[in-house]
């Protein structure tokens, strides 16, 4: 893929400035109760009802998450939707003994993960100027940039999932070597954390924890 240059790259900017702000015209921040759905109500949960989630809500999750910004449009992140039985007990292997109900127990499973050769796809995502070089022979700045921006892709996945009607719990009790071996063996990804998603069985729901104020957490300088 190339860029466009000369009188179309100046339409395609000029594009994407009106569809900013026609985008802000008719919207110009979530309502309190979206605000709610996505972050200030929701919670982790570790309980769920029998109720499937179709590929096609997946996919449709997919399709919000990738737009999420990532540093150089790296979008290191890949993701493993378990759903089916042999999947369940394969990625069980790897968890620790209490959190193997929560994971059975949930219609989807997602593996996060991130590619560490990322950086050989940016002639497709980054076309207008190659920036191989800075990652090619670097691989501890390659596992840095998957790694942070991986993790990022992950959370806006847990928003959109929320965005969409769906809940989430997302889990770290587990062997990265273990999820590795099973999942990803010869290949060049490797494994960040856990998501269950699906419809929560509220019942198993506790008072939500504590959180710091602005004063405790932030500074303004």
């Amino acid at each position: 893929m190339s860029a466009p240059s000369g009188q179309a790259l100046e339409a395609a900017r000029a594009k994407a400035q009106q569809d900013h702000r026609d985008l802000r015209s008719r919207i110009s921040r979530l309502s309190d109760d979206a605000i709610d759905l996505i972050l200030r109500d929701a919670r982790s949960h570790y309980a769920w009802l029998a109720r499937p989630v179709p590929d096609e809500i997946l996919q449709e999750l997919y399709g919000i998450t990738i737009n999420g910004p990532t540093s150089m449009n790296t979008l290191p992140a890949r993701f493993v939707f378990v759903k089916s039985a042999a999947g369940k007990e394969k990625l069980a292997k790897s968890l620790k003994p209490q959190n193997v109900p929560k994971m059975m127990g949930a219609p989807v499973t997602v593996i996060v993960a991130y590619d560490m050769d990322f950086w050989k796809e940016l002639p497709f995502l980054f076309p207008h100027e190659d920036r191989r070089h800075l990652f090619d022979g670097k691989p501890e700045y390659c596992a840095d940039t998957a790694f942070r921006n991986g993790t990022l892709q992950g959370a806006y996945l847990m928003i959109a999932a929320r965005a969409l009607g769906l809940d989430v719990g997302a889990m770290s009790g587990f062997s990265n070597a273990i999820v590795d071996e099973e999942f990803f063996h010869g290949s060049t990804l490797k494994s960040n954390f856990l998501c269950n998603i699906g419809y929560a069985d509220e019942t198993a729901l506790f008072q939500k924890l504590p959180r710091f104020t602005f004063e405790q957490a932030c500074t303004v300088v």
